[in-house]
């Protein structure tokens, strides 16, 4: 297998909202990192596998960076710990100290036929993929504010995929960064620490959400329409409640 030449893509939204991924990765592993442009701070939603240095394929800016994981899955976290600014719910926060499979599922990733098609370099080995350590520095609650100057986005708790999974939402644009709680695919709640009924509550809620459009942690983005059919779907169980995984 090759090194890969590239490892991260991106694509520009509207709104100062970039779009960041790792196409070398498996498709099951293969997060959306969404990165967003303020006046004051940017921000990074999700960091990918980790297994190429992020940073340096990140916008050129002389803002500071908050880089906030919407929940402690391997294929959000993996390159956190190249960041100082370092935000997460208070619920999975202590873990992300140690980053153990129990918290991030990286045994799924070592269990994969064929987890990259290309390799990040070459001493690379699937057998020895683990999350490196990233205390965090925020802990973040519902309804907490993340400033970046003249935009600001409201922290939702969204329990269900997993105990700590959260959104963020801009009132004044509609804009939803869902992560993993809602995405336009095949949504996942059979994990250790998932919890159908918690993901229930947060369908209903995120159902009397008004969006413009929804940047989900995988798949593509969606709009308000989309998004209700998608709750909807769960919501009646026309959706499969789980999601086998690839091996």
């Amino acid at each position: 297998m090759q090194i890969a030449a590239q490892w991260y893509q991106s694509r520009a939204f509207e709104q100062d909202v970039m779009l960041i991924w790792e196409p070398h990765v498996h498709s099951f592993a293969r997060c959306n990192m969404w990165y967003v442009k303020g006046t004051d701070r940017d921000l990074l939603i999700d960091s990918g596998t980790g297994l190429k240095p992020l940073k340096p394929a990140l916008p050129a800016s002389d803002r500071p960076l908050i880089a906030l994981a919407t929940h402690g899955h391997f294929d959000h976290v993996g390159a956190l710990h190249e960041f100082a600014d370092r935000r997460a719910h208070e619920s999975e926060a202590d873990e992300f100290a140690d980053m153990p499979d129990a918290l991030t599922l990286a045994s799924l990733f070592r269990e994969l036929d064929d987890p990259v098609d290309a390799l990040p370099c070459d001493s690379w080995s699937r057998e020895h993929y683990r999350v490196a350590p990233a205390p965090i520095e925020v802990r973040l609650a519902d309804g907490d504010c993340i400033d970046l100057g003249r935009r600001k986005f409201t922290v939702m708790h969204l329990p269900g995929h997993s105990p700590g999974s959260i959104g963020l939402f801009e009132e004044r644009t509609g804009i939803l960064f869902s992560g993993d709680a809602l995405y336009d695919g095949e949504l996942i709640d059979d994990f250790a620490r998932s919890n159908v009924e918690d993901y229930r509550v947060t369908m209903e809620r995120l159902d009397a959400l008004s969006i413009s459009v929804g940047h989900g942690g995988h798949g593509p983005s969606f709009d308000g329409a989309r998004k209700r059919v998608l709750v909807q779907e769960y919501l009646a169980g026309k959706r499969e409640q789980g999601c086998p995984h690839p091996r």
